[in-house]
């Protein structure tokens, strides 16, 4: 177990003693109804991962926002293990950020964990009077007791990669993290390590071009820009709009809250999640790509200077009754274990889930591969015809008699590494373009068993959350979240 403390903060003093934490028995999911036909408020799900209670795989708490269309999406703390240090601080409010009417809520887990309530609602006229932002994404507890939100735009929809900071007393926007001015072209993800004095961010694209999906012309377009070698079929179709969607890194001084860098990445179109080595000493970590389905090392050179290598490329396949002819995996989350030994991901298109061994970060090794639905089974309105990797489609995933819609997508890793949570939905538009079943059907949430000491993947076939079957309508659940902290929500300084 981990160290008893009787006078510290939140969360755990080293990402190793985290994985001694206590086994996750609840999880928080938002869930969506924007883009569904549901004319409902989203909500914040808490569902029972306890395998000793009753409740066992049950949504037991449903806390509705009082607001329609917001778009859930990712969540963070009030504070977490980078306030180890500081007694006076508790982990018992959990932001959730709304990716487009660019709302934030701050629901209260502390009082009662297995039914959450509504705290506080920044509204959005708040953040756009101090911060000139909109369209809020990712969510970090600093050591200053600060929180600190990431943006992909301003108020109307064109791109611009700040950062609001909240107070995390009372959750006044206090104004932006960056300097006037200093916002970067695009936004999306974030990841800071104060011992190398950096912050590093990624891009996704404006929220003009994302926020009712894919426009045709440019899913082909930038399509055939990811794979143009590949893609001579399409030479006849759009030139690819500069600067339509992300391909850069920002590096920037975390002290003086400036861009110093920006690292132009080599196949890495659409770089989302990104993640420092859980090692607070360590300078170096993975950014998933999605379009281009590449995972991307950086790492700080002798000189202080940052560069960027790619480590892994997923192959497209080459397909029929697809809106394209190849079909890139799509890798839209990326996690790494506690003790910086494993990294996974998931393709969401092509439906594997991953395990690769990162000993050696510069040559990760595949150790684990799990197909949990996607676009290519057998069956399916799509043939393979070309593929590097299988040699035959692989069979649909029906789990507990559900056959599962969409492929696998954001995905959580409990603190010992043993399990890993996964759901199914990405984004309502893109679900809606993508995955139509699953606005009818509703997205779920699976569980994996992982091996830990040779690598291995193996779903476990008890454990299924019908999200299809909630009381308003089929909803599209999101990121996960323990009431202790994770190995995406935490950052050690």
């Amino acid at each position: 177990m981990a160290t008893k403390c009787g006078n510290c903060g939140p969360g755990y003093s080293t990402p190793l003693e985290a994985m001694k934490g206590p086994r996750e028995e609840i999880v928080y999911l938002p869930c969506i109804y924007r883009n569904t036909g549901t004319e409902a408020p989203d909500y914040l799900a808490t569902v029972d991962v306890d395998p000793k209670s009753p409740q066992y795989c049950q949504v037991i708490h449903r806390l509705p926002m009082p607001n329609l269309k917001d778009e859930l999406h990712h969540s963070g703390w009030n504070t977490c293990s980078s306030c180890f240090g500081d007694s006076t601080k508790s982990r018992t409010k959990l932001v959730l950020p709304s990716l487009i009417s660019s709302r934030i809520y701050v629901v209260d887990v502390g009082s009662e964990p297995r039914a959450p309530k509504l705290h506080k609602v920044i509204e959005p006229k708040d953040i756009h009077a101090k911060c000139e932002l909109a369209f809020l994404h990712t969510s970090h507890c600093l050591a200053s007791g600060e929180v600190m939100i990431s943006s992909l735009g301003d108020v109307k929809g064109n791109g611009k990669g700040g950062f609001v900071l909240l107070d995390g007393e009372t959750f006044e926007v206090k104004g932006t993290w960056e300097r006037p001015g200093g916002a970067a072209p695009l936004g999306y993800d974030f990841w800071y390590q104060p011992r190398h004095n950096v912050m590093i961010s990624t891009e996704w694209a404006a929220p003009n071009v994302l926020r009712d999906g894919f426009n045709p012309a440019d899913v082909e377009a930038v399509f055939a820009h990811a794979f143009q070698p590949l893609m001579l079929s399409l030479s006849s179709g759009p030139t690819p709009t500069p600067g339509l969607y992300g391909s850069h890194l920002y590096v920037w001084d975390w002290q003086r809250h400036e861009i110093v860098q920006t690292l132009s990445l080599k196949d890495g179109l659409i770089p989302l999640e990104i993640r420092f080595l859980h090692n607070p000493d360590a300078a170096q970590g993975f950014v998933g790509c999605a379009l281009s389905s590449t995972i991307q090392r950086f790492y700080k050179n002798e000189g202080g200077t940052w560069s960027v290598e790619k480590v892994i490329q997923v192959p497209p396949k080459k397909v029929k009754g697809w809106l394209l002819p190849e079909m890139p995996g799509l890798i839209t989350d990326i996690l790494l274990s506690l003790d910086d030994r494993f990294l996974y991901f998931s393709n969401w298109l092509h439906g594997d889930l991953r395990q690769y061994d990162i000993s050696d970060p510069q040559r990760p090794r595949l150790t684990g591969q799990l197909f949990l639905g996607g676009s290519i089974v057998k069956g399916g309105p799509v043939q393979v015809l070309e593929d590097e990797e299988l040699k035959s489609q692989p069979e649909p995933l029906v789990v507990k008699g559900k056959r599962v819609a969409g492929g696998p997508q954001m995905i959580q890793l409990s603190l010992d590494g043993k399990r890993l949570y996964i759901t199914t939905s990405l984004y309502s538009a893109w679900d809606k373009q993508f995955y139509p079943d699953l606005i009818r059907e509703g997205s779920v949430m699976l569980q994996v068993d992982v091996d830990t000491v040779k690598g291995g993947l193996k779903l476990n076939p008890n454990f299924l959350v019908d999200f299809g079957k909630e009381p308003l309508g089929p909803a599209l659940a999101h990121e996960l979240r323990y009431p202790g902290g994770d190995c995406s929500s935490d950052i050690w300084i």
